[in-house]
């Protein structure tokens, strides 16, 4: 297995593999979005040969206090149904951070399953004083770890994401009204 940046060519196998995993089209419309608002995102393969395996997702987010490459949110991420459970989501974790940490990011959340992302280190966001701007998004599935471990607090508040997790796209992707954006 191969992790790379991911590169034009790819971004039609990208989508396939997100409708696959997440059963629809609305993952990969999110990523097809911020991919083209924005720069600063972070988008990795992991492949099997040629063929795409596995894929994760980075953009920023708004935390006041933080400038936009400081603060960065996990996801989407997906693994090919036949790679799963076989160390390529790991491994799609693991070089995301490294590449993050090389580009000056402090911090990372996520959405998603406590017992999988407690793995690397992450923590209920609530522990360091951040909130989700999603009310109803349950406290220990809303996470963060921090990529720096000198790094003596974490600002507070509330945490924005993108405007394409917000309102759903539509399918002449145009976005609805959301968050301001990158």
């Amino acid at each position: 297995m191969k992790i790379r940046k991911e590169s034009d060519p790819d971004f039609d196998e990208i989508r396939r593999l997100n409708e696959l995993v997440f059963g629809g089209p609305l993952e990969g419309k999110i990523v097809d979005a911020l991919r083209v608002r924005c720069p600063e995102a972070l988008s990795l393969d992991a492949l099997d040969g040629d063929r795409i395996i596995g894929h994760i997702f980075f953009s920023a987010v708004a935390i006041e206090g933080m400038t936009a490459t400081e603060a960065m949110g996990l996801g989407p991420m997906s693994v090919h149904p036949d790679f799963q459970r076989k160390g390529v989501g790991k491994a799609l974790v693991q070089a995301g951070f490294d590449s993050l940490r090389k580009s000056g990011c402090a911090i990372v959340v996520v959405l998603g399953h406590p017992e999988y992302y407690a793995q690397f280190g992450f923590v209920p966001a609530s522990r360091h004083g951040l909130r989700c701007q999603w009310e109803s998004v349950p406290d220990d599935v809303f996470m963060v770890k921090s990529l720096k471990p000198h790094l003596a607090r974490i600002p507070q508040g509330i945490v924005r994401y993108q405007k394409e997790f917000e309102t759903p796209i539509k399918d002449d992707g145009e976005q609805g009204k959301g968050a301001d954006g990158c």
